[in-house]
């Protein structure tokens, strides 16, 4: 395998007497898109926190282009592009003011441009003026995913990023995800919607009983 972008070894995490993660090993090159599936509960979304940081794994370690993954780095956070669940937004911004913000806080050229063009491919254009709490449920999935394409990247890791998302919209997503990986991008994609995993991922990992 070529250099790995997101290096995972042992990652093995346990809540009480139960072990949810135990010793888990994963590797994803740049264009390179890995599934992790598997039923309900078996430690998915736990692998994606304890790599991103959001969870610390009780063994194991995580590497971004061979170096520790620590959010403190300013290179992690720049490279390192997230869609979990429990995504915050700025409450006293607006849609276009929020997506303005995060692509000016990462350097972005153009930001304005940027965000205009983000804005019409995620169909949120028409409610960009309001706040992220008038939104629907599927309207802040967009939202979320707009925040992460307005900014740069060269890891994506994603929670169940086409969760209330209608047809149309998982449809875009997968297309969207393919051209991520075209641009050399890599992807950890967690998804309970196995038609857009056989489109994006190029392999996958199972965890549980799956």
């Amino acid at each position: 395998m070529a250099d790995a972008l997101l290096t995972v070894r042992g990652i093995t995490r346990r809540f009480g007497e139960r072990t949810v993660l135990d010793a888990v090993d994963l590797d994803v090159v740049a264009g390179e898109a890995v599934g992790v599936v598997g039923p309900n509960g078996s430690g998915k979304s736990t692998l994606l926190r304890c790599i991103v940081g959001a969870d610390q794994p009780d063994a194991g370690e995580t590497l971004l282009s061979g170096q520790q993954l620590d959010e403190r780095r300013a290179e992690v956070r720049r490279d390192l592009a997230v869609v979990m669940d429990d995504i915050d937004f700025f409450p006293d911004l607006s849609v276009v003011e929020h997506l303005d913000l995060v692509a000016r806080a990462h350097g972005q050229r153009d930001a304005e441009d940027l965000v205009d063009a983000v804005l019409d491919e995620v169909g949120l254009m028409q409610v960009s003026g309001q706040l992220p709490s008038t939104l629907s449920s599927g309207q802040r999935r967009r939202l979320a995913l707009a925040s992460v394409f307005v900014r740069p990247r060269t890891l994506l890791v994603l929670d169940e990023p086409e969760q209330r998302l209608d047809v149309e919209g998982v449809a875009w997503l997968g297309e969207k995800l393919v051209a991520e990986k075209a641009a050399g991008r890599g992807i950890v994609l967690v998804s309970h919607d196995p038609d857009l995993v056989a489109k994006v991922c190029d392999r996958v990992v199972r965890l549980g009983d799956a």
